[in-house]
């Protein structure tokens, strides 16, 4: 099963097991934590789409770090002034693993109903 799941402005695509580095979160090492932001499920090859967020459906996983990236340098300069100026900037982190992906019936009945469209749109197309 996964899943595309939205944190910090940026969406992941995940699957249980996975371990990603997302935008700093202000829960501690070891919690777990829900993400509720999903926008599509995939499960048995079949999609759920959000409109824009699935609603009863989450992803479960554990804080393992804190951390900074690496140090990215900046450097400006104007030509012929002799003028420069070296600055940094190192972006906070955390890093989740993904314990579960969880979805309620209520998606899966969302599921059927696309399967069932999807299926009808077919048939008026057959003939």
């Amino acid at each position: 099963m996964h899943a595309v799941i939205a944190t910090g402005g940026k969406q992941y695509l995940v699957k249980e097991g996975d371990i990603i580095k997302v935008e700093k979160l202000e829960a501690k090492e070891g919690e777990k934590i829900k993400l509720d932001q999903v926008l599509l499920l995939e499960k048995e090859g079949k999609y759920i789409f959000g409109q824009p967020l699935l609603e009863n459906s989450y992803v479960e996983g554990k804080i393992l770090r804190h951390g900074r990236a690496k140090k990215i340098v900046v450097l400006k300069f104007k030509p012929k002034k002799r003028y420069q100026k070296k600055m940094g900037h190192r972006q906070s982190f955390t890093e989740i693993k993904i314990e579960q992906i969880i979805d309620t019936p209520l998606s899966l009945v969302k599921m059927w109903v696309v399967e069932e469209m999807i299926h009808y749109l077919l048939l008026l197309m057959a003939m």
